[in-house]
């Protein structure tokens, strides 16, 4: 839990208005919903983060020693969805809905990846769009390798080449995060995924000795605990856990607090409302459970997906066209839900 004694500065709770689509309400219309007010956005921290982050034990500090909370949201894949990533879109993002930070997910694999027919060029042109944007718009951003649904050893090389190119570029910007290994399957910690994020990391220390660098864990970083007693060697790294609110409940959330409780820094760069396949039915109930322990525990997030999609992740309606400027009905249940979430309001 929070440490009381670490300085942070706090809201109180303002959601009002249709609580079916607000954290911490009520929901009358869907089964899964929770029928009291939790109070999940009391005491969100609020600090807005300056210069380059630093891990602090378990908590995320800014260049000033600020604890903070990162909340923002996730592009879709940029070779299906990159229309997104616009100066306009991430504006919005911070206004409107509190964004401090924007994840842009690479597919290595999948069709027309980075390493799957992919425009190489045009996708790492994405990428350099979205870091100028995010940067004249005082936010972070992360770079995100999204390896699903295989061991992250597959494409260790072509990892290290991506990622020195990246970190060559951006070594100089304080708001740059890397995230090497979005979701590893198949993959143990201690035989696997370890020894290639060291050699991932190793390549991106060659050029950036600072940066904060997310690594996932097993099970498409749903055991987190598996680090435990065996972490990284850098000062700088947090571990990955995702969660579904509809799938995962106190099973991963217990999962993350041993990982707390040991010491291991924890961010959770993915996360929805719905269940594990990006679909499915709302669960408010677990939902609201989920963002309480986040708050309480400083913990960032990231939701998935900034995209209109036709599943219940995409943050945008289906029959939304706008890559911008989204009115409260532009947005999908899922997406009016977040943007109270990383508001607080």
């Amino acid at each position: 839990m929070a440490d009381s004694s670490e300085e942070s500065t706090v809201v109180e709770n303002t959601a009002s208005g249709d609580d079916t689509a607000q954290p911490g309400g009520s929901d009358s219309g869907n089964d899964s919903g929770n029928n009291s007010d939790t109070g999940s956005n009391a005491g969100i921290v609020t600090t807005v983060p300056t210069g380059r982050l630093q891990v602090s034990g378990t908590k995320l500090t800014d260049e000033s020693g600020n604890i903070i909370q990162l909340r923002g949201v996730s592009t879709h894949g940029i070779s299906w969805f990159p229309d997104y990533v616009n100066y306009d879109a991430f504006a919005t993002l911070r206004d409107d809905w509190g964004a401090n930070v924007v994840r842009i997910a690479m597919y290595p694999e999948e069709y027309n990846g980075y390493l799957s027919g992919g425009d190489k060029a045009a996708l790492k042109q994405i990428i350099d769009n979205g870091v100028n944007y995010a940067t004249e718009l005082g936010m972070y951003v992360i770079i995100d390798w999204h390896v699903l649904n295989y061991a992250p050893s597959r494409h260790t090389q072509e990892a290290c080449d991506f990622f020195a190119e990246m970190a060559s570029k951006y070594s100089g910007h304080d708001n740059v995060i890397y995230e090497i290994c979005n979701e590893p399957v198949g993959a143990d910690w201690n035989s696997d995924i370890k020894p290639y994020a060291e050699t991932v990391i190793g390549t991106i220390r060659q050029f950036d000795d600072h940066a904060l660098i997310l690594v996932g864990t097993n099970t498409w970083s749903q055991d987190v605990d598996s680090v435990v007693g065996n972490t990284l060697d850098d000062g700088n790294v947090m571990y990955v856990a995702h969660f579904y609110a509809g799938t995962h409940k106190e099973n991963i959330r217990n999962k993350i607090s041993t990982a707390l409780n040991a010491g291991v820094p924890v961010f959770i760069s993915e996360c929805s409302i719905c269940d594990a396949s990006g679909n499915g039915g709302i669960d408010y109930a677990s939902a609201n459970e989920w963002l309480d322990f986040m708050n309480s525990n400083q913990l960032s997030f990231i939701a998935w997906s900034l995209s209109n999609k036709a599943e219940t992740s995409a943050l945008i309606s289906s029959g939304c066209s706008a890559k911008s400027g989204w009115s409260d009905g532009d947005l999908s249940e899922t997406g009016r839900w977040f943007k109270s979430a990383i508001s607080g309001r």
